[in-house]
Parts: C-alpha cells; sequence; structure tokens
C-alpha cells in the first residue's frame, strides 16, 4: 500500500473547507457525503491536460470508476459520495508515477440530520424523491450570477434562502451579468478572448464550489447551467467540442460528489448560435456517460423546444409563462415528455417595461397553483429592485434580497404541498376540463385562479371510486393563506357516467373572491 505524502484524504459530511493544504487521513463518512482524496503530483507541463486521474472506490461487489481534477498548486483531488453503507477501497490509476497506484479504505456510516441523498425522479415517472423515498417536492428560483458576486452579496443572498420557501436554485457556472472579476480559464493576454480553454482558473471553481457547499448545507439543490447565450465578451459558449469536453469533464470532476448538483445544459440553448440540437445531444449525452453519480440533467429552451424524450434527459426544464397560465396547457408538457416537468421560467415578479418581467404577486402565485393541479412544477423569478429599475440589479440576476409578495404565498404552497399525496400531485382526468388534480379516490385540490365563484358543484372524476367514499373539505384561500375547514363529512355516490358527488351536498359555498382552492381529502 503506498504511503500518502502530507496530503491525504479529507471528508466533507457537510460545507467545502478550503483553509490549509495537509489533510489528515479520515475512514469515517456518512452516507451521500463527500469523501475527497488530495494528493501531491506534477506541476510542470499543463497538469490539466498531460496528467490522467481517477479512483476505482470498491464495497463487496460494487466498483464505481470516479474521476479526479487538478486544483492547483501541484494538487490532485477526488470526489466521491458514496450510496452504500459499510466498508469502502480505493485504489487510483494515473499515467503520472506520483498519483498511480495509491490506495486507501473507510467506512460509511448511515446518514444524518438532513442528509436525504440526492434528488432522483420517482418510479411513476412524473415526481422527484430523495434517495431514501422523502418525496422531494420542488419550489425552485433563479438567481443567475449569484454564485459569482462578492463574499458579501453572497452571504446576504444565502441569508435571505434560509428563510425563503425554495428548495432549489438555477445558477450559472459562468455569469451572465455583473460580476467579480474573476473568471473560470486562465487568461494569456489582456484580451477578454485571451482565456486558454485548456487551463483552469482553480480560485474561481474553489469560490463557486463553495458556493454549492454552503446551499448543500441549507437543505437547497444546485441546478448548475453549464452554458448560457449572454456572454457576447468572452464567448464561453462558443468553444469547440474537444474544449467542451474538456471543461465538462472538469466541471463533472469538481462538482459531481456534491448530493444537491443537477446538471442544466444551458439556459436558453436555443440562442446560442455556434452550437446546434446534435451540439447539445453529444453535450448532453457526454455528461450523462461521464458523470458516476448520475445527478438529474436538463436543457432550458427559450422558443425552440429541444427533444426532452432523449434518453439523457432526466426531466424536462421549461421556459413558457403562458403554459401556466391554465393547468390543462401546462399538463400537455407532462404528457408530450412522460418526465417530471419544471417550468424553470415562467416570467418574473417584477416592474420592468419588459413583458418577461412584469407579472405581479398574484399572478407569480397563481402560475405555481395552476402548474401543481396540472402535475408539474413551477420556478420562481424575480427582477424588483430597490430602485424600481435594472433587471440584471434584481434578485434573479445576482441574489441578495426577495422583495416581492410572492414569496410568503409560495411558502404557504409549499405546505399545502408537502402534506399532499406522495410522490406528488397528478391531473385528474386530464382529457377534460374538469382543473383538478391529485390522487383519484384519495386526494383533489381544485384552483379557481383570478375566478370568483360564490359556489361549486363537488363533482369528482369517477376514477377509483365505487361510493361511499367519505371525504372532508377545507377551502384555501392562496392569497390570504388560510385554510377553512367545511364542516362535516361527504360521502359520494355515483351521479353520472363520469362523476360522484354528494346528492346530500352537492355543492359547497365559496366567499366569492379569486384565488381560492379547494381541497378534498379521503376521511
Amino acid at each position: 500500500m503506498s504511503k500518502l505524502t502530507r496530503r491525504g484524504v479529507m471528508v466533507l459530511g457537510g460545507a467545502l473547507s478550503l483553509a490549509g493544504t495537509a489533510h489528515a487521513q479520515t475512514t469515517d463518512i456518512e452516507r451521500w457525503g463527500l469523501y475527497e482524496i488530495a494528493l501531491d503530483g506534477p506541476k510542470t507541463g499543463n497538469p490539466f491536460v498531460d496528467v490522467t486521474l481517477a479512483a476505482e472506490f470498491r464495497s463487496g461487489t460494487q466498483t464505481i470508476t470516479v474521476p479526479g481534477f487538478y486544483d492547483g498548486d501541484g494538487v490532485y483531488k477526488i470526489r466521491f459520495s458514496p450510496e452504500a453503507e459499510g466498508a469502502w477501497q480505493w485504489r487510483t490509476v494515473s499515467n503520472a508515477k506520483a498519483l498511480d497506484g495509491r490506495t486507501g479504505a473507510f467506512t460509511v456510516r448511515p446518514a444524518s440530520g438532513g442528509n436525504h441523498g440526492p434528488v432522483r425522479v420517482t418510479a411513476d415517472g412524473y415526481h422527484f424523491a430523495y434517495a431514501d423515498g422523502t418525496p422531494f417536492r420542488q419550489i425552485g428560483t433563479t438567481a443567475y450570477a449569484w454564485a459569482q458576486q462578492s463574499d458579501a452579496q453572497c452571504a446576504l443572498t444565502l441569508q435571505t434562502l434560509k428563510t425563503a420557501p425554495f428548495n432549489k436554485i438555477r445558477m450559472c457556472v459562468y455569469a451572465n451579468v455583473k460580476a467579480e472579476p474573476i473568471e473560470p480559464f486562465t487568461y494569456t493576454g489582456a484580451g477578454p478572448k485571451d482565456w486558454d480553454a485548456a487551463r483552469f482558473n482553480p480560485a474561481f471553481f474553489r469560490r463557486f464550489e463553495d458556493r454549492v457547499a454552503k446551499l448543500q448545507a441549507l437543505g437547497m439543490e444546485a441546478d448548475i447551467i453549464l452554458y448560457h447565450p449572454y456572454d457576447k465578451v468572452h464567448g464561453y459558449a462558443e468553444m469547440a467540442r474537444a474544449d467542451d469536453e474538456h471543461y465538462l469533464r472538469y466541471v463533472i470532476a469538481r462538482l459531481g460528489a456534491y448530493r444537491n448538483v443537477w446538471w442544466s445544459m444551458a439556459n436558453e440553448f436555443d440562442l446560442v448560435k455556434a452550437k446546434s440540437p446534435a451540439d447539445w445531444d453529444h453535450i448532453g449525452q457526454f455528461v450523462a456517460d461521464n458523470d458516476p453519480h448520475q445527478r438529474l440533467r436538463s436543457i432550458h429552451n427559450c422558443k425552440a423546444f429541444f427533444d426532452n424524450r432523449k434518453p439523457w434527459v432526466t426531466h424536462s426544464s421549461i421556459q413558457n409563462g403562458m403554459s401556466v397560465k391554465d393547468d390543462t396547457r401546462a399538463e400537455i408538457y407532462r404528457s408530450i415528455w412522460e418526465k417530471p416537468v419544471v417550468f424553470d421560467e415562467i416570467c418574473y415578479e417584477g416592474n420592468t417595461d419588459l413583458r418577461w418581467g412584469n407579472l405581479t404577486g398574484e399572478e407569480m402565485l397563481s402560475r405555481f397553483w395552476h402548474g401543481l393541479i396540472a402535475g408539474t412544477y413551477v420556478g420562481h423569478g424575480e427582477v424588483l429592485t430597490a430602485e424600481n429599475l435594472s433587471p440584471d440589479g434584481g434578485w434573479s440576476g445576482i441574489g441578495g434580497r426577495l422583495l416581492g409578495t410572492s414569496v410568503p404565498r409560495l411558502a404557504f404552497l409549499k405546505t399545502v404541498m408537502e402534506t399532499g399525496p406522495k410522490p406528488g400531485i397528478d391531473p385528474v382526468d386530464k382529457w377534460w376540463d374538469r382543473h383538478i388534480g391529485g390522487q383519484a379516490g384519495q386526494y383533489y385540490l381544485r384552483y379557481f385562479g383570478s375566478e370568483a365563484p360564490s359556489d361549486w358543484t363537488l363533482d369528482l372524476p369517477k376514477q377509483a371510486l365505487s361510493g361511499g367514499e367519505q371525504f372532508r373539505v377545507d377551502l384555501i384561500d392562496t392569497w390570504n393563506m388560510t385554510v377553512t375547514p367545511v364542516e362535516g363529512v361527504f360521502t359520494v355516490q355515483k351521479k353520472d357516467n363520469y362523476s360522484f358527488h354528494d346528492p346530500a351536498r352537492p355543492v359547497i359555498a365559496l366567499p366569492g373572491q379569486p384565488w381560492m382552492a379547494v381541497r378534498i381529502a379521503r376521511v
């Protein structure tokens, strides 16, 4: 067994420690934690290209090969997140003698606290759950360049997220708006495009992964956007295929072991004119083939939809604010792609003159509810600023503080989702204009949006009902955040070929105001 030098092994159960270079060997880690091997190696030439490094991790009959990466200053690292408890051994494979054949062992203990493992697609194919089976009820937001801001601004964003309802945030690897002057690649000259695609800037990625680790500590998923079309100055999205692969290998090796990472191939892929749909297909398949941890994968559109039925796409990430103005429109995406659908961009709550940035809080909230009834998920965006000005200075640009009125109502919505059926809400009788989601025979939600009816005929779709089932009903004021139980129990009988109702109580009284919902739950 090769002996470790002054750089040994570091285990990360939560946030990443960036201090110091001498790591003592550790032999204990929790399930789905982050186990890191740090080794001394060659400094000469271009270590990012010249040196290959991986480690084979073994437990019983299971073997997983995990790529390593160069972290600068002669330091090479390998990061692994174990799925199984018990004893593990590892052995490195490298073309550099100093890094080849190194060995070690560690033990994986049960996960602790809020560590539920990485998020995956559920067996039914339409929802999400953590690896331990806990449902993941997605309430996402977007802050594209928050991670590239100053430490003070990032601290403010993280403080905001501590009390916000969000459990996922979309964020770019390289900034799409103003950011700190530190870039992901090494520069060879003074010009903005004088960067070397073969040499990364480890300092940039240390800062970025620190942000990812801090999100993990908050229990938030980091939906990492690998490319976007807005950087005309540097041209990072315009790399050739070989350089793309080099970049993707590095990002996967550095970040893939964090259990809260998701991969988004691009934001608005169709606006990146240097890449064709075939290029994006190659990128998505490359990530799938080279990520040993198999994190969730998607690709986000502007106007042209990508073929989300591709096997490497785990879930659909959609931009279309109009689709979630009505649950029946939103549901169509789910039926077409036959995968979980997240409407990650539905326009922003804001006060700009641009049509994508002027939703009221009521409109933002309503789109979340319509998406929920459709059996899909929705993401928040905000471009309100204290000065009532630039969208680049708002939450969805650089993070900071949330100023909109939808956020507390989204927190209330999250409580409704968390008390709903597992793994999530599905459309019930989706081929008719029912506007009902839930779990047939057990649980139903009917959302009225901007309508303000004074009553509602309680007709439940016939699926999974035979007669005699009993239900309790709640009136939910989604804006004022109240739940009012309707007195008594409803016992349903067959009404006609399509519906069941309680003939003694066929109609429910409503307050005649907008943003109401009705919840019907089996007794």
